[in-house]
């Protein structure tokens, strides 16, 4: 099996770090506090790293550069992300798309030849590095750009795709996926374009399996490796039912997501798992899946999220789980 993902396979850790939070998404975190974390995550064995421009207007790339400049390249594999750039603005808003004291750009869609090779060498530049890993199209959807969404699809096979092949052979980077948290538009591309890689956000989780009938069979007959982000779906899966304040996609939960998530949390407390566990462990099951990307806000989070994957969750766990109906009977279990 090809991997893009865990170059350091003796670890056998199928996790990465998101590099959302580094850039300081809803709240802020320190320079110290985010090296802390990249460290933490590498001293478990972690060497898979994904950020964008979008995560705190090139913070999070910045950040994570910092941290990793010293290690060794060929050790990890990191990701970012084309289809915004960022322009300098001295007055820009100092938060801006959920995230917080950020730095002075605004952002600007471009899915152009032009802008995507712009896009990967100015996040060169803030990485400090000479190649990226991974590049990934991000957000070409439907709910980002609306009615704009067939022109964003045209230009990504005309223009993004060639542009990203074309960087490929000159080595800037080596691997080309999507970004996105739509299914609908990755079956599109993949009806035109061969892929690489996928991140997938938040549509194969313990509680919506949307993925699961079309896309992730394609990926696996196609050698396409998916890397999962939004495995909590936000939030939900990680807070429980019960809390106040759970979120499901960035939002308030629903109440359909809120009585789902208390019936799956009802048979996590039979067979004494936490929901952490399930919710981390469920999605690895999948032949398509190489990989859960965790946006940890903290050395804390992350160990956590380590132990949670250790945890031995018996095989009756997700039998019953199928016979409730919570989870789909074709959907691969641990």
């Amino acid at each position: 099996m090809t991997t893009f993902f865990s170059p350091c396979a003796e670890s056998g850790l199928r996790l990465g770090l998101g590099g959302a939070p580094l850039g300081n998404l809803f709240s802020a975190v320190s320079d110290e506090a985010a090296r802390q974390l990249v460290d933490a995550a590498w001293s478990s064995g972690c060497r898979s790293f994904d950020t964008a421009p979008h995560y705190g207007h090139g913070l999070s790339e910045r950040r994570l550069g910092d941290a990793l400049r010293c290690r060794p390249r060929e050790a990890f594999v990191l990701s970012s992300k084309v289809g915004r750039l960022l322009l300098p603005d001295a007055g820009a808003a100092r938060a801006q798309h959920g995230y917080v004291d950020i730095l002075p750009f605004r952002q600007a869609w471009d899915y152009s030849a032009s802008g995507t090779r712009r896009s990967v060498e100015d996040s060169l530049q803030r990485l400090g590095l000479a190649r990226l890993d991974v590049a990934y199209v991000h957000d070409p959807d439907a709910a980002t750009h609306g009615d704009q969404a067939p022109q964003v699809l045209r230009q990504l096979l005309e223009e993004t795709l060639p542009a990203l092949r074309q960087l490929k052979q000159e080595g800037l980077i080596s691997a080309i996926g999507l970004g996105t948290n739509d299914v609908s538009v990755v079956l599109e591309v993949m009806a035109h374009a061969a892929l690489d890689v996928l991140m997938l956000a938040g549509r194969y989780t313990l509680l919506d399996q949307s993925a699961l009938p079309g896309l992730l069979p394609q990926c696996a007959a196609r050698g396409v490796r998916v890397a999962l982000g939004g495995v909590f779906n936000s939030g939900i899966l990680a807070t429980g039912a019960r809390s106040q304040a759970a979120t499901f996609n960035y939002a308030p939960a629903a109440r359909e997501w809120m009585e789902r998530t208390a019936r799956i949390e009802s048979v996590c407390q039979t067979f004494e798992v936490p929901l952490r566990a399930a919710a981390l462990q469920f999605p690895l099951a999948h032949p398509a899946v190489e990989i859960v990307m965790l946006g940890a806000r903290n050395p804390a989070e992350w160990r956590d999220a380590q132990a949670m994957l250790e945890i031995d969750v018996p095989a009756e766990f997700w039998s019953v789980l199928r016979a409730q109906d919570l989870l789909p009977a074709e959907a691969p279990t641990p």
